[in-house]
């Protein structure tokens, strides 16, 4: 936990002394919000029986899961760069467990994630979304991002730990990416996709938080659609079951590089 936490450290401190991206970190969720999540609530208020406010309740929860992918690819890159350059040799030399090495990485994708997250939800009152009104709902939904970004971090570190190719990197994480982002309830309600994407997004875990972020932390939106009828316990032990998934994989290629 020590060795996480020094790891952690390092990786924020990074962030801290460049400051154009702490500015890309704050600017890029509210670019979000006002670009896309306004463009699409302007198309989607045509339609009757939605408001403005209503489509902006809805697609919070995307536009988090987009930015928790986006941190956690960053910190996949992170990690690339660090083995081509030599660094992580450098960890290896101190007598700390693997897993330590790989969740200082997570751990800080995560904390970049969480602070977006408050910008986001901030820009969305805003821009008219609505809140719960319960606080311990507010704490479960960054319970529930924080999972997410362990779990996909894990996945870009994988991949990072499998390839020396930077564009390689990329390439193979994009086609991780995609489906995971679209083929979901993250952008619009499940009723309105085919069978054959219901059933795909069903299988998505990113359905089971953006559907438990909008149980727990945002207010109701009945003219998008009835909620997807996924119990909140189930988007926990997804979310959560994700995490592991994730951090197992990236623990497993990791091994593998420097055998």
């Amino acid at each position: 936990m020590k060795s996480t936490i020094l790891l952690w450290q390092k990786q924020m401190k990074k962030a801290i002394v460049h400051p154009e991206e702490i500015v890309g970190m704050l600017i890029q969720p509210i670019l979000w919000v006002i670009l896309f999540g306004v463009g699409m609530r302007s198309m989607m208020s045509t339609s009757p029986g939605n408001s403005n406010e209503d489509y902006m309740t809805f697609v919070i929860p995307g536009i988090i899961a987009l930015t928790a992918v986006g941190a956690a690819i960053t910190g996949g890159s992170t990690w690339l760069n660090e083995r081509l350059n030599g660094i992580v040799k450098e960890y290896l030399a101190a007598p700390i467990p693997r897993i330590s090495i790989l969740m200082g990485n997570a751990t800080s994708s995560v904390s970049k994630v969480l602070i977006q997250v408050l910008v986001i939800l901030i820009v969305g009152l805003f821009m008219g979304a609505r809140l719960s009104d319960n606080p311990i709902g507010w704490l479960g939904g960054f319970l529930l991002i924080a999972g997410f970004g362990i779990g996909f971090s894990g996945f870009a570190l994988s991949v990072a730990s499998s390839t020396d190719s930077s564009e390689g990197y990329h390439m193979m994480i994009f086609l991780l990416q995609l489906p995971l982002l679209f083929l979901s309830n993250s952008l619009y309600p499940l009723e309105s996709l085919p069978t054959w994407m219901r059933i795909g997004a069903y299988l998505n875990p990113t359905t089971y938080v953006v559907t438990g972020f909008r149980q727990i932390t945002l207010d109701s939106v009945p003219s998008m659609g009835p909620m997807a009828n996924i119990p909140l316990w189930l988007c926990f032990t997804v979310t959560f079951g994700f995490a592991v998934l994730g951090m197992y994989l990236a623990l497993k290629a990791f091994k593998k590089s420097i055998k």
